[in-house]
Formats: C-alpha cells, sequence, structure tokens
C-alpha cells in the first residue's frame, strides 16, 4: 500500500510538471483562498487578544461608572436623542464619599490633555503626552503595574506632592533612555515633577499609545489643567468578587441619588462591569471570526472550481495514459486514487502557501498596528483542513471520471 501510494505520488509530481503553468495558477487561486482565510483569522486573533489582555488585567471585580456619549429613543414617531450630562468633579467626589459598600475601593481621575509636552534637562518630547489626574487607587483598579519605584500613596495625593509615574516608553525610548528615570525631575507647564515610578507596559489600543502618559495627583492636575466640561472618571474594584452584584447596584443607587434622579427618571450615567466589556470583546471577535469563514469560503470555492477544471482538463487530455494503465491490469479504484493524489498534491501546495503569506500579511498588519502577534495555530489547522476538503471535493468527479473510463476507447482516443 506504501510503495501504491509513493508511485501515485511520483504520477502527481510529473503530472504537475507537464502542466506545470495551470497547475500554476490553480495553486495561487488556492492560495489566495487559504490567505484571506488565514491572514482575517490572524488579525481576528490578535484583536481578541490584545483587547483580552487590556481589559482582563483589570480583573472580574471591578465596574467603572461614566458619562454615555449618547442614547436615542423613538418618541411619536420621531428620533429624540439624548446627551447624558458630564460627570462633574463635584458628583464624582460625593461618590467616592458617600459610597462605602464593603471591601471596595474607589478611584477618581480624569484626563487633563492629550497633547502635553514634557521637558527633562534641555531635552523635550512632541507635544503628544497624555497628562492623567489619579488618585492612590487607580493603578489598581485600572490593572496596570509599577515596574520600578512606587504607586502614589495617600500622603501623595492628600498633600498634593509635585511628583509623578511616566510610561514605560520613558524609560525605554525616550528622555530617560539609558538612564534610571527613579528621582529625576520633570518640567510640565513649568511645573516640575519628581519621578517616582516607571508603569508597565501596555502598548496601543486603537493606535493610541498607553505608554506615552505622565499621572500626577488629581488636585495637582485640577490646579494646572482648567477647562470647561471637564468629564471625570470613576472605578471600584471589590475584593470580593462574589459581592459584585451587590456592589454594583449599591453604586447605581448611590450615583443616582447623587444626580437627584427621580424614581421614574432613567440613568443618565452609565455602569459597565469589566467582565461586560471581556464578553463584548469575545462577541465582536466571533462575529469577525464569522465573517472571515464566509470570505474565505467565497474564495476557495472559486478556488475548487478551478482546480475541479484543471483535472477535469486532465483526464481529457490523459485519457489514452488511463487506457494503457487499465490495459496493463490498473483497477479502477488504482486510477481514481491516482487523480485523487494528484488533486490533493495541488490543494496541499496550495494550502502551504496560502498559510505562509496569510501568517505573513497578519503579521505585517499587527506590526503596523503595534499589536503582540499571536501564531495562529487554529487558523493554520483551518485552513489545512479546509484546503483538504477542498482538494477532495475537486477531485471527487474527475477521479470518477477517469476510473469508469472504457480501456478499448480510451486506447482508441487521440
Amino acid at each position: 500500500m506504501i510503495g501504491l501510494f509513493k508511485e501515485n505520488v511520483k504520477i502527481a509530481l510529473s503530472s504537475i510538471r507537464t502542466q506545470l503553468l495551470r497547475t500554476i495558477f490553480t495553486i495561487i487561486i488556492i492560495a489566495l483562498g487559504i490567505t484571506a482565510l488565514v491572514g482575517i483569522l490572524t488579525v481576528v486573533t490578535a484583536i481578541d487578544y490584545n483587547l483580552n489582555s487590556s481589559f482582563a488585567s483589570m480583573g472580574s471585580n471591578t465596574f467603572n461608572i461614566s458619562q454615555y456619549e449618547s442614547r436615542s429613543r423613538r418618541h411619536g414617531g420621531d428620533e429624540i436623542q439624548k446627551i447624558n450630562p458630564i460627570i462633574t468633579y463635584p458628583q464624582a467626589k460625593a461618590f467616592k464619599e458617600h459610597y462605602d459598600y464593603p471591601f471596595t475601593q474607589t478611584s477618581l481621575s480624569f484626563v487633563a490633555t492629550s497633547s502635553a509636552e514634557v521637558k527633562y534637562e534641555n531635552q523635550k518630547t512632541d507635544p503628544e503626552i497624555s497628562i492623567l489626574g489619579i488618585d492612590e487607587y487607580y493603578l489598581p483598579n485600572s490593572g496596570t503595574e509599577v515596574t520600578e519605584g512606587r504607586n502614589f500613596n495617600t500622603f501623595d495625593i492628600s498633600n498634593n506632592v509635585y511628583s509623578c509615574l511616566v510610561g514605560s516608553d520613558f524609560a525605554t525610548k525616550g528622555l530617560f533612555k539609558d538612564i534610571n528615570p527613579i528621582g529625576k525631575t520633570l518640567s510640565i507647564r513649568g511645573a516640575k515633577f519628581k519621578v517616582i515610578g516607571v508603569l508597565k507596559e501596555k502598548g496601543s489600543t486603537f493606535g493610541n499609545s498607553q505608554d506615552l502618559r505622565v499621572m500626577i495627583p488629581i488636585q495637582v492636575a485640577r490646579s494646572m489643567f482648567s477647562a470647561p466640561n471637564i468629564n471625570y472618571s470613576l472605578s471600584a474594584m471589590i475584593s470580593k468578587t462574589e459581592l459584585l452584584d451587590e456592589a454594583v447596584d449599591d453604586a447605581l443607587v448611590t450615583m443616582r441619588k447623587i444626580r437627584k434622579l427621580n424614581p421614574v427618571e432613567e440613568d443618565n450615567f452609565s455602569i459597565s462591569r469589566s467582565d461586560d466589556l471581556i464578553n463584548r470583546i469575545a462577541e465582536l471577535t466571533g462575529f469577525l471570526g464569522i465573517s472571515a469563514w464566509v470570505m474565505g469560503i467565497i474564495t476557495i470555492l472559486g478556488s475548487s472550481i478551478a482546480l475541479m477544471n484543471i483535472m477535469i482538463v486532465s483526464v481529457t487530455e490523459r485519457t489514452r495514459e488511463i487506457g494503457v494503465r487499465k490495459a496493463l491490469g490498473a483497477t479502477k479504484n488504482n486510477i481514481a486514487f491516482q487523480f485523487f493524489i494528484e488533486t490533493l498534491t495541488i490543494g496541499q501546495l496550495g494550502g502551504v502557501i496560502g498559510i505562509i503569506f496569510g501568517i505573513i500579511i497578519g503579521y505585517a498588519i499587527c506590526a503596523a498596528a503595534d499589536w503582540d502577534f499571536i501564531i495562529p495555530w487554529g487558523a493554520m489547522l483551518a485552513a489545512f483542513i479546509t484546503s483538504f476538503i477542498v482538494a477532495l471535493i475537486s477531485g471527487l468527479y474527475p477521479a470518477i471520471k477517469a476510473a469508469n473510463l472504457d480501456p478499448i476507447e480510451a486506447l482508441r482516443y487521440e
């Protein structure tokens, strides 16, 4: 059996060489379909991994209170857009003071600016640095870690100490490259800040770098960056995950009181749990995965038709050869097996080339988007199985046709 298999592989490769141009075009068509499938699935895998890494670090025991961007509802046949009011500092501060659910810690923060220029001695950055005003609970609540130095403590926040935490880019390729940033002094809008900690690298989210940030005490940030309609963010973390539902309910009641909402009014703010975000990400990437399969299958359908066509043409052109083989004792199964092997060889060559190019394209997209690249083992396995099935289906009819040729008529074929 093994000897027969090897012989059929040799015949298949010999046949491929005799009709090289046609075979190359068929392999390219198959490779394009597999490339599209693997490339998209590679990107989907990277998106899933990077987004889950970003949000999963917060754990499943945190929730955030923020402003809805907008909501719309229908009233009398007309669509009315409702814009939720921002969360002001007095409201955010009141929530932090009044929300006292057991085993929870609440963080208050805001983005002071996303276009600051930071100086160190005679060097300065481009005006693209984000400045965040935070408290001592922001880092643990957001799942952010300090790799060097320390986090803010209660004394730093309550006494408005001019110290700061910097993103990892400052230490690896920014102002503090090749030097220890701890204890160094940065200048922001003329104010001097002592660096007390370096944050762990987080990469980019939707093109926005999370490592070009400077965090300063929230009251210091408020005194330096005054702008109308600043929107504040609240986050809470509970140490006992089993109490999360009750903690969220209590936060909802507390925030409604602070917003002065009567019992019949809808919430005009959002409470989002970290596990909800992870579930939404899973739904999104699942939808993208289905879309990738649909697009890939449409492309691969064309590949299977092309592969079947070349094998039917091959059967017609090699009718006399089939007659000779049958006259020499080849059975129907031998002939069918030979053409199956040829089809599978062409299909798998296209599949391997498609997998390689799909991974290369996926890697290039991940590199351009600054995402971590994950080897898509699932996509590679799916592509291999798909190309095998395509070759199997495409080779079925030509193999049956070749096996059923009458040997006498085949020998007379010119």
